[in-house]
Protein backbone atom coordinates (compact mmCIF):
# COMPACT_ATOMS: atom_id res chain seq x y z
CA UNK A 1 0.00 0.00 0.00
CA UNK A 2 1.07 3.82 -0.47
CA UNK A 3 3.14 4.84 2.49
CA UNK A 4 3.88 8.92 3.20
CA UNK A 5 6.62 9.09 6.05
CA UNK A 6 7.42 12.09 7.10
CA UNK A 7 10.20 13.44 9.11
CA UNK A 8 12.22 16.55 10.37
CA UNK A 9 9.80 18.35 12.31
CA UNK A 10 10.03 20.02 15.60
CA UNK A 11 11.19 23.38 17.93
CA UNK A 12 13.16 25.92 16.24
CA UNK A 13 13.86 29.77 18.04
CA UNK A 14 12.41 32.30 15.20
CA UNK A 15 15.30 33.13 12.60
CA UNK A 16 15.75 29.19 12.05
CA UNK A 17 15.69 26.47 10.02
CA UNK A 18 14.03 23.80 9.39
CA UNK A 19 14.11 21.18 6.74
CA UNK A 20 10.80 18.08 6.54
CA UNK A 21 11.45 15.28 4.43
CA UNK A 22 8.83 13.11 2.80
CA UNK A 23 9.77 9.14 1.64
CA UNK A 24 7.16 7.53 -0.63
CA UNK A 25 6.61 3.81 -0.93
CA UNK A 26 3.95 2.17 -3.25
CA UNK A 27 3.58 4.40 -6.05
CA UNK A 28 5.48 4.94 -9.23
CA UNK A 29 6.73 8.81 -7.94
CA UNK A 30 7.16 9.97 -10.80
CA UNK A 31 3.68 10.28 -11.70
CA UNK A 32 3.27 12.45 -8.88
CA UNK A 33 3.14 16.58 -7.91
CA UNK A 34 4.29 16.38 -4.56
CA UNK A 35 2.90 19.20 -2.15
CA UNK A 36 3.15 20.47 1.51
CA UNK A 37 0.33 21.63 3.56
CA UNK A 38 -0.03 22.95 6.80
CA UNK A 39 -2.56 23.32 9.23
CA UNK A 40 -2.55 25.97 12.45
CA UNK A 41 -4.78 25.27 15.36
CA UNK A 42 -8.18 26.63 14.51
CA UNK A 43 -7.66 27.24 10.91
CA UNK A 44 -7.85 25.48 7.62
CA UNK A 45 -5.38 23.69 6.21
CA UNK A 46 -3.46 25.82 3.28
CA UNK A 47 -0.91 24.54 0.89
CA UNK A 48 2.81 25.91 1.05
CA UNK A 49 4.82 24.64 -1.38
CA UNK A 50 4.40 22.49 -4.38
CA UNK A 51 6.42 20.83 -7.01
CA UNK A 52 5.13 18.79 -10.47
CA UNK A 53 6.21 15.44 -11.50
CA UNK A 54 7.80 16.11 -14.42
CA UNK A 55 9.82 19.59 -14.93
CA UNK A 56 9.69 20.40 -11.34
CA UNK A 57 8.15 23.59 -11.26
CA UNK A 58 7.38 24.81 -8.38
CA UNK A 59 4.70 27.52 -6.53
CA UNK A 60 4.36 28.89 -3.37
CA UNK A 61 2.10 31.09 -1.39
CA UNK A 62 3.44 34.58 -0.47
CA UNK A 63 3.84 33.90 3.26
CA UNK A 64 6.38 31.16 1.71
CA UNK A 65 8.12 32.66 -0.91
CA UNK A 66 11.59 33.80 -0.68
CA UNK A 67 11.57 31.82 2.84
CA UNK A 68 11.07 28.16 2.16
CA UNK A 69 12.15 25.88 -0.60
CA UNK A 70 10.79 22.59 -2.05
CA UNK A 71 12.20 19.58 -4.11
CA UNK A 72 12.82 16.25 -4.27
CA UNK A 73 14.76 13.39 -5.17
CA UNK A 74 13.08 11.13 -7.74
CA UNK A 75 15.88 8.58 -7.24
CA UNK A 76 15.22 8.34 -3.52
CA UNK A 77 11.00 8.77 -4.03
CA UNK A 78 11.52 12.01 -1.05
CA UNK A 79 10.25 15.15 -1.24
CA UNK A 80 11.65 18.18 0.89
CA UNK A 81 10.80 21.34 2.68
CA UNK A 82 13.26 23.38 3.50
CA UNK A 83 12.25 26.35 5.48
CA UNK A 84 13.85 29.48 6.64
CA UNK A 85 13.27 32.25 8.73
CA UNK A 86 11.12 30.63 10.49
CA UNK A 87 8.24 33.20 11.93
CA UNK A 88 5.81 31.99 15.09
CA UNK A 89 3.10 32.13 12.61
CA UNK A 90 4.70 29.29 10.46
CA UNK A 91 3.98 26.98 13.70
CA UNK A 92 1.38 24.27 12.71
CA UNK A 93 1.05 21.17 11.80
CA UNK A 94 2.94 20.08 8.44
CA UNK A 95 1.18 16.98 5.75
CA UNK A 96 2.89 15.70 3.23
CA UNK A 97 0.89 15.26 -0.06
CA UNK A 98 1.17 13.08 -3.19
CA UNK A 99 -1.57 14.13 -6.12
CA UNK A 100 -1.66 12.10 -9.21
CA UNK A 101 -0.79 13.62 -12.56
CA UNK A 102 -0.40 10.99 -14.73
CA UNK A 103 -3.40 8.69 -16.80
CA UNK A 104 -4.67 5.95 -14.37
CA UNK A 105 -3.85 7.84 -11.28
CA UNK A 106 -4.90 11.27 -12.04
CA UNK A 107 -6.40 13.26 -8.74
CA UNK A 108 -5.41 10.67 -6.46
CA UNK A 109 -4.23 11.77 -2.85
CA UNK A 110 -2.23 10.15 -0.60
CA UNK A 111 -1.27 12.38 2.70
CA UNK A 112 1.70 11.56 5.79
CA UNK A 113 0.37 11.70 9.21
CA UNK A 114 1.54 15.54 9.86
CA UNK A 115 4.70 16.59 12.06
CA UNK A 116 4.46 19.28 14.14
CA UNK A 117 6.38 22.23 13.39
CA UNK A 118 6.72 24.86 16.55
CA UNK A 119 8.69 28.21 16.22
CA UNK A 120 9.13 29.50 19.91
CA UNK A 121 11.58 31.17 21.33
Amino acid sequence: QVQLVESGGGLVQPGGSLRLSCAASGLTFSRYAMRWYRQAPGKERELVAGILNAGGATNYPNSAKGRFTIYRDNAKNTVYLQMNTLKPEDTAVYYCNAHGMSPGVYDYDYWDQGTQVTVSS
